[in-house]
């Protein structure tokens, strides 16, 4: 028998343990691809359940949605409005799952009773993307990912603002907070009042729900401004609300210093409430929906293995200084 010595044992000993990596980093190049029927050529049908069409907002974001799926001519995009009610989403999602769709996007009107609608199509096999609002649990676990803006950072970036830039010798400050039982209402009443903590002279004397609408959120500021005539900054969660606090303003004889979130183009919207002096600042929110197609196209013809769990979609202040050149865009 010819003996191997031991130079040349333990130069095939490297080369085994070389070559065993090598099977190892192949095996997980070759990892499955999250969804079986996926094709560059293929037809594909992604169902989309929208919180509330009604919604200024959300319009915006199935306009883009809409725009962004007609670049790619294997997708058909579904869109089905959720009219603000969690049952009518729920029957939306289970019609989608029905349907075999091969992707779902939702933006959940509210998180906890939509969960369980959520969990069904992920136990089905349909990828869920989660724009704007989430459901309860984590991303890449209980729902394939999550697109938006960071919804806490833009609320304390209009803090920050207020606190250096609107009140910077301080003074009492309210804010409208959206439909509670959100994702984003919540991130944003905590955000601001956590940006505004910059300038200890500021008071946050008033914040109340007035869930995104803006009738509600002219009653309620015009009710904060009887109590607390002295508010010099308004905080509105989304522009509606912003609409209506100017609104109660005007009728309160008072000069407030506006800031609303979303900053939506077109006559009614955000930008051009700045652009005229109406309101002092809004903070866009994207939409995430071209992010949201290229996603769908990397699971669906890339027949990618996974793919980022959350991504976040940046911001805009939209101040007087770029108002109008923001309109042009």
């Amino acid at each position: 028998m010819r003996t191997i010595e031991r130079g040349s044992w333990r130069a095939l000993q490297v080369g085994l343990l070389a070559g065993t990596c090598l099977c190892m980093v192949g095996t997980a190049e070759a990892a499955d691809p999250m969804v079986k029927a996926c094709a560059k050529d293929g037809q594909f049908i992604i169902g989309f359940s929208q919180a509330n069409n009604a919604e200024p907002y959300r319009q915006h974001v199935n306009d883009e949605l809409t725009a962004a799926v007609k670049a790619v001519p294997q997708f058909t995009l579904q869109i089905a409005d959720g009219a603000g009610n969690v049952n009518t989403q729920t029957s939306q999602v289970d019609n989608f799952i029905t349907q075999k769709v091969d992707l779902l996007l939702i933006s959940p009107f509210e998180a906890a009773p939509l969960t369980p609608a959520v969990k069904r199509a992920m136990d089905a096999g349909i990828p869920v993307i989660e724009l704007d609002r989430k459901t309860v649990g984590d991303p890449g676990k209980d729902y394939t990912a999550f697109i938006g803006g960071d919804n806490y950072k833009i609320a304390m970036e209009a803090g920050k603002y207020t606190a250096k830039t609107l009140l910077p010798d301080g003074g009492e400050a309210a804010v409208l907070e959206g439909l509670p039982s959100s994702t984003p209402a919540v991130e944003r009443l905590n955000g601001f009042k956590d940006g505004v903590k910059e300038n200890a002279k500021i008071e946050v004397v008033a914040e109340q729900a007035a869930d995104w609408l803006p009738d509600k959120a002219q009653t309620a500021f015009s009710a904060m401004l009887q109590a607390h005539p002295d508010i010099k900054v308004l905080y509105a969660s989304n522009d509606m609300m912003a609409a209506g606090a100017l609104l109660a303003a005007k009728g309160a004889g008072k000069q407030v210093q506006i800031i609303g979130t979303d900053g939506l183009p077109g006559p009614a919207g955000g930008i051009q409430a700045v652009a005229k002096g109406d309101w002092a600042a809004t903070f866009t929110y994207p939409t995430g929906g071209k992010e949201a197609i290229e996603m769908a196209k990397s699971i669906l013809l890339d027949c990618a293995s996974s793919v980022e769990p959350t991504v976040t979609v940046d911001t805009t202040a939209i101040t007087a200084e770029n108002a109008k050149q923001m309109m042009g865009n």
